[in-house]
């Protein structure tokens, strides 16, 4: 990862920043996308310039406005020279249940899990394309079994697993595309998610027992930017055996 530059969206806070924390660690120099969090971004580029000077810059976009994708990759190249990797982490979640969908409850939600992923890299492609690059894109274990009451979320994580392995078919072979499918990592911080009975179903589902830790995302993250040269179009569940329990 020595040197290698990568442009992760919504990496300000939760696990977007381990991500940004441990790619850092290993070496990469990071430009990290925010939308509306701007302290917790700033905070998280003081901490790691600190460490290594230059190596973090922010570029604030609302990526449900695609026409602000082109400007995500080229201050990328105007900062670091070149992009080694893209991480489509941004994501919105809530629930839409069946006879309460709006459409501007579908254009955030497909939006931001599905639509800003493909627009984003596909800006992205010429430039690492150069460097033999990857895409990481950051699912859930939804897209595969869906979550009750979250109909527009789930599809959307489908539509992003699909367009994943379609990726990976179309960018080989200079591009590897892949994706990390967290299960219960982190709690949500809608209010419904805050009754300790659902926590304890949810946990109870894993084969581990146990919940997981954004680092855990972010190793899997790295694994797949640094030491899977010959892996591609493969999406990896990280969620302590929950997704073959649920």
């Amino acid at each position: 990862m020595q040197g290698k530059v990568v442009l992760i969206t919504a990496g300000a806070k939760r696990v977007g920043a381990a991500i940004c924390r441990k790619l850092h660690l290993r070496g990469a120099n990071l430009m990290v996308h925010y939308r509306s969090s701007q302290v917790e971004a700033q905070g998280l580029e003081t901490e790691l310039n600190q460490i290594r000077p230059g190596s973090v810059a922010l570029v604030q976009a609302d990526l449900l406005d695609i026409s602000q994708m082109p400007r995500l990759i080229s201050q990328t190249i105007q900062k670091f020279g070149k992009l080694d990797a893209l991480i489509n982490n941004a994501s919105s979640f809530f629930a839409t249940r069946v006879g309460a969908v709006t459409e501007a409850g579908w254009d955030d939600l497909i939006g931001s899990n599905l639509k800003a992923p493909l627009f984003l890299s596909q800006e992205a492609v010429p430039y690492l394309k150069d460097q033999l690059g990857c895409i990481v894109n950051i699912v859930d274990i939804y897209a595969d079994r869906p979550l009750k009451d979250y109909v527009v979320y789930s599809s959307a994580k489908a539509g992003l697993s699909s367009l994943t392995r379609s990726l990976a078919l179309e960018l080989a072979p200079e591009i590897r595309v892949n994706g990390v499918s967290p299960g219960p990592i982190l709690w949500p911080e809608n209010d419904e998610w805050k009754d300790l009975s659902v926590r304890h179903n949810i946990i109870s589902k894993t084969l581990l027992k146990r919940m997981g830790e954004p680092d855990d995302i972010a190793r899997t993250v790295l694994f797949l930017i640094a030491d899977a040269p010959y892996i591609t179009g493969q999406i990896i569940a990280v969620d302590g055996g929950r997704s073959v329990n649920l």
